[in-house]
């Protein structure tokens, strides 16, 4: 009797935080375009984000790509209380088993699960209690995952977790490693900030090290990072997993497999990836501003400062003499409003334009966009270097601390800035930055951005890899 082919149908499942939802959502729209099925799941919380930012019909799918939503199961205060403190411990803990109701009702049973790989700690359970295959996806760049990798190998040898809290500020992190192949030179002040605990039982550690644990159970790992960037890493991580795949700069695949759907039916796209509304007003000032003549601020979507810190930004911004474009959350200062004292107004009035949030990439590739002042997470990372855009580093946390040796020392395209923010030392590196003397860092900056734009072409290294992972879901969906 003859079976009936299984359809390829790949289901997604990111971590719930803004830059993981946005690089998985792009990937899936992209695997949608080369004819596979998708599902893709957020939590019931950050789905209605995404409705309440850009509207109702934002998430509308097309034949072939649904949402679906799970209860993260995480008590809040309000709706706009995103619970970060506690969603580790709720992943851990209460996202099994309404995933796999979820997955066992969909009208076409799942074939494929591509999981982030911080959910691995389910995802690998939930793939073997459905009999089906299951890839991780590591939103990171190939240094920040390694990075990340090797904090246990810091275990191993004693030097993770600190033994007590002088080691913060006593030199130890100034320590160098000199035994992870293609990170030469790093520092343990570069490594992933999860390892500066003294708790070995601190969440945030033991969740991370078990992450990097259960990849071990898994033959197929996904990198936002293209070949070009980061050769020699893709390389030993290759030698470590059995596939490795590279798909960065996602939004370049994009572009190019929009392009393509000009000559046939219209292709998916989705206005925005964003949990919070966006202010196109930013982009009309730009509009204004004669080229590489913006300064763009944007911290990202967790990191949180003090008031202090906020003023030292703004008079450090104001000082330098340069148009800024400043995103301004309004959850970016610990405990207060964001607000900023009066007297900024006049200044802002004459050099600024202050948003809460805005279309990032958009504002990137704007040619009034001469540089970036970032906290250097991987989304903003990789989307500065795909718009050829120098960068002021300032990291907060996590994989930042990584991406930011990168940037400044291994890609040679950026600034960076002490932890402690004083507006002497922001004014200096905007007028350094924008300055002729930043002229070799957005000559770099555009080396980059051209290389990454060779990977995605028709046949270049990561516009491969997304077709070969194509092709490996097929294969696997037929077994």
């Amino acid at each position: 009797m003859a079976t009936t082919e299984k359809k390829p149908h790949v289901i997604f499942i990111p971590l719930p935080a803004q830059s993981h939802i946005k690089a998985m959502l792009k990937l899936a729209v992209a695997l949608h375009h080369k004819g596979l099925e998708i599902t893709f799941v957020n939590t019931e919380h950050t789905h209605k984000r995404f409705l309440t930012s850009s509207g109702l019909n934002s998430l509308d799918g097309s034949s072939g790509f649904r949402f679906e939503t799970i209860p993260d199961s995480i008590p809040r205060k309000s709706e706009d209380d995103d619970a970060s403190e506690l969603l580790l411990q709720y992943v851990l803990t209460t996202f099994l088993t309404p995933f796999l109701d979820l997955a066992t009702k969909l009208p076409n049973p799942p074939t494929c699960i591509i999981s982030d790989g911080f959910m691995s700690v389910f995802t690998i359970d939930a793939a073997k209690k459905l009999g089906i295959p299951v890839m991780l996806y590591w939103t990171l760049s190939a240094c920040g995952f390694m990075g990340l990798y090797h904090v246990q190998t810091l275990i191993e040898k004693g030097l993770a977790p600190l033994k007590d809290e002088s080691y913060l500020t006593n030199g130890y992190l100034d320590t160098i490693i000199d035994w992870i192949p293609g990170m030469e030179g790093i520092r343990l002040k570069d490594f992933n900030s999860v390892f500066r605990t003294t708790d070995p039982e601190d969440i945030q550690f033991t969740f991370c090290m078990n992450a990097i644990r259960q990849s071990h159970n898994v033959s197929h790992i996904i990198l936002h990072t293209f070949d070009a960037l980061e050769a020699s890493i893709v390389n030993t991580i290759s030698s470590m997993y059995p596939k490795v795949y590279r798909v960065g700069p996602m939004q370049l695949l994009l572009n190019k497999m929009l392009e393509e759907e000009k000559q046939s039916t219209e292709m998916l796209n989705f206005n925005s990836y964003s949990l919070w509304k966006e202010e196109p007003e930013c982009l009309q000032w730009l509009e204004s501003k004669a080229p590489n003549s913006v300064t763009y601020v944007n911290f990202g979507s967790f990191t949180v400062m003090s008031k202090q810190d906020v003023i030292e930004f703004g008079w450090g911004l104001i000082n330098s003499n340069h148009y800024f474009l400043w995103i301004i959350r309004p959850d970016l200062v610990l405990d207060e409003s964001a607000v900023l004292p009066l007297e900024f107004e006049e200044h802002v009035k004459k050099r600024g334009f202050i948003a809460s949030w805005c279309p990032q990439e958009k504002v990137l590739n704007h040619l009034a966009v001469g540089g970036f002042l970032t906290h250097c997470g991987w989304g903003s990372t990789i989307e500065s270097l795909s718009a050829g855009v120098p960068m002021i580093c300032w990291p907060y946390l996590w994989d930042q601390l990584t991406n930011c040796r990168y940037i400044c020392k291994e890609w040679e395209v950026g600034l960076e800035m002490g932890k402690e923010v004083k507006r002497e030392e922001v004014k200096n590196l905007v007028q350094e930055l924008m300055g002729d003397e930043g002229e070799p860092k957005r000559l770099k900056a555009r080396e980059w951005q051209e290389k990454a734009r060779v990977a995605t072409s028709l046949n270049g290294s990561s516009s491969l890899d997304v077709n070969n992972l194509v092709e490996e879901i097929i294969m696997l969906s037929k077994k």
